[in-house]
């Protein structure tokens, strides 16, 4: 029988506030009693019995200057868990035992405008519970707060004067409760109402959208809430849609000047489903870095959270957010906590490594091939290439500003806005650098002719749609689960063409002439996002990722310098190279692969940092089977 000065521990573990959703009546027996004590052994980092170095709240405390997690409450949960005593102690044991040391707490969304007595109530509760607090504003339309734009999605329109007086009341309102305030992904618009076709004159929709919302940081949030509080620091978050920022008010240019700080948004999701678009898990990395080399040393948080996520998808968001340098994770939002989500037991297992990556990172961030995209930036049919490229295994970084300095850099379509490109080309090859090109590039950049002269193919190009299911490779012919496009016909003058796509007329889809290369790609362009009447994100799956593997070798070996190892691998295998030379790979795939990597340093012993086992070596090749959605961080022990 369970004694009754055991039955007492547990009341005091029970009132310590770990499971204070119980209530405990005195005539509860004593089944019932460890019924709820073993439950509390269950969750991790909670044990009474655990010492406070071991409690996982305490050791996420101890790793806050490598990693800090935190917390998103929005508006409803807000008032629905932290207006009672029973509801915040709750949410105090959740966020305990998850490891959270800052939280966010929003003061409006939807229609639903939090009072100051319940945030005052809030902020004090958790900051005396040694939290940091941090406010935060979801501006979307409802009820009667702001106007409903005329477009796709639920977006305010934000011309009208109502939208912008009851934004800048509830700024106003809530600014000297906050040391630091977040505006959430929402501060854009595809309004088309005739207002804002009247304001909008002879600009384009990106070009008036742009100076729209880049004024009204300043009028609505950024002056009202320093007027009422003048040391809060301001911070804007942007969605993980980069390609179309531009497209809907965000201006990634101007912005990052006006804030204290700039957060990011890697939430991938899942990249097999259609939810949220078929997204590939690299993308995270490629917008918080491209990001990142437009707000320099304001760059701050990544964002993500569980939408159309798996407990492995979760967690893949949580490593590309820490590869690109992110040392918080903000998780949206904290009703997924409060609920259960498979990730949360996932992250707390792999915290130590992540924060142990996160350490390094700081210090060594990933290097590789610089892709270019200048901000604002119109991307033709390839809209996120950036992103598969990563996926073929190429550690690519991107750059908003021309990398004059790197051994190799990639000029997607999106690089054709730099009306200077041509010449800067020019010089790179000249100074010994390698260029890789794709078609839309060419044909879209100013001085085109002397690019393509470069790159040893006919100009002007010849603009010709194919789709295939069949690609050749090795002597026979392989078929790919979707369509892979190309929107030109490429004629060589000189190149030599490396791979071609297998239809009565052979397309080339990709050449080589010198240190220059050009890939025939087709990834989106608007039609295909209007085809399905998709807005922001990835709008169906394409052949491009499904290549074999013969394919994605022949690629990665243009994007490889001499000094890099070469990777023998099949597509979704990402291989990013940290500046200590060391390597995080990640299998995004769904079944085994195994790996090969021809390193140039052979001396000492190759380990796997996350686990610590050593991996085999055959000559100067490891050879790693790799589980599906798997990664290794590959160092070298030197002896």
């Amino acid at each position: 029988m369970f004694s009754k000065m055991k039955a007492e521990k547990v009341l005091v573990f029970l009132t310590w506030g770990l499971i204070p959703s119980y209530k405990i009546e005195n005539d509860m027996n004593n089944s019932t009693l460890l019924v709820l004590f073993l439950l509390l052994l269950t969750i991790p980092g909670c044990s009474p019995f655990q010492q406070e170095s071991d409690n996982f709240h305490s050791y996420a405390i101890s790793r806050k200057p490598d990693l800090q997690l935190a917390a998103y409450i929005t508006a409803n949960t807000l008032r629905d868990q932290f207006s009672t005593p029973a509801g915040r102690r709750e949410a105090l044991s959740v966020l305990r035992c998850n490891g959270f040391t800052k939280v966010y707490v929003e003061v409006y969304r939807s229609g639903l405008t939090v009072s100051t007595e319940l945030l005052s109530q809030t902020i004090d509760f958790l900051r005396k519970n040694g939290f940091e607090v941090v406010g935060g504003i979801a501006t979307v339309p409802g009820g009667e707060t702001g106007v409903q734009q005329d477009g796709p999605l639920t977006w305010l329109n934000w011309q009208n004067e109502k939208t912008q007086s009851d934004m800048k009341k509830i700024m106003e309102d809530v600014a000297p409760l906050f040391d630091q305030f977040i505006l959430d992904d929402f501060f854009c618009t595809a309004d088309t109402s005739m207002e804002s076709k009247q304001a909008r004159g002879n600009s384009s929709w990106s070009e008036y959208r742009r100076q729209l919302l880049t004024g009204l940081a300043r009028t609505v949030f950024i002056e009202p809430a320093k007027a009422k509080n003048p040391g809060i620091n301001m911070i804007i978050k942007y969605p993980q849609w980069y390609d179309r920022f531009h497209e809907f008010g965000y201006d990634v240019a101007t912005e990052p000047a006006l804030f204290n700080k700039v957060y990011v948004g890697t939430e991938t999701r899942g990249q097999y489903t259609q939810r949220f678009g078929f997204v590939q898990p690299y993308e995270g990395f490629i917008n918080y870095r491209w990001i990142g080399s437009l707000a320099g040393k304001k760059i701050g948080a990544a964002w993500f959270d569980h939408g159309d996520c798996t407990a492995i998808d979760f967690i893949e968001q949580a490593y590309q957010s820490v590869l690109a340098g992110a040392t918080e994770l903000v998780i949206f939002n904290f009703n997924d906590y409060l609920n259960g989500h498979p990730g949360h037991h996932l992250l707390r297992l792999e915290f130590e490594k992540l924060a142990d990556l996160a350490a390094t990172v700081a210090q060594q961030p990933v290097q590789g091939v610089a892709g270019y995209k200048p901000p604002n930036s119109d991307a033709g049919g390839d809209l996120y290439l950036l992103d598969y490229i990563g996926m073929f295994g190429v550690s690519l970084v991107p750059v908003s500003a021309y990398p004059e300095n790197a051994d190799v850099i990639f000029l997607p379509t999106q690089a054709a806005a730099d009306a200077a490109v041509a010449d800067k080309v020019e010089r790179s090859l000249k100074a010994g650098k390698k260029i890789i090109m794709t078609a839309g590039f060419i044909d879209r950049a100013k001085n085109g002719d002397k690019l393509a002269k470069l790159a040893g193919i006919q100009y002007p190009l010849i603009r010709e749609n194919a789709s295939v299911l069949t690609v050749p490779n090795k002597g026979t012919t392989d078929t790919l689960p979707f369509p892979l496009q190309t929107d030109y016909r490429l004629v060589p003058k000189g190149a030599d063409v490396l791979l071609e796509i297998a239809d009565a007329t052979k397309v080339p889809f990709m050449l080589n002439y010198g240190n220059t290369a050009v890939i025939n790609t087709h990834t989106f362009s608007q039609a295909d996002f209007d085809a399905v009447g998709e807005v922001l994100l990835c709008p169906r799956q394409i052949g491009l990722i499904e290549l074999p593997q013969a394919w994605m070798n022949t690629i990665r070996s243009v994007f490889t310098d001499d000094q890099s190892p070469q990777l023998d691998a099949p597509s979704r295998v990402s291989f990013q190279k940290l500046s200590d030379s060391s390597y995080v790979i990640h299998n995004y795939n769904q079944q085994n692969a195994d790996i090969k990597i021809q390193m140039k340093a052979i001396a000492g012993n190759w380990v796997d940092a996350f686990s610590g086992d050593t991996l085999p070596l055959k000559g100067n090749t490891l050879q790693i089977a790799m589980e599906p959605r798997s990664r290794f961080w590959i160092q070298n022990k030197r002896n």
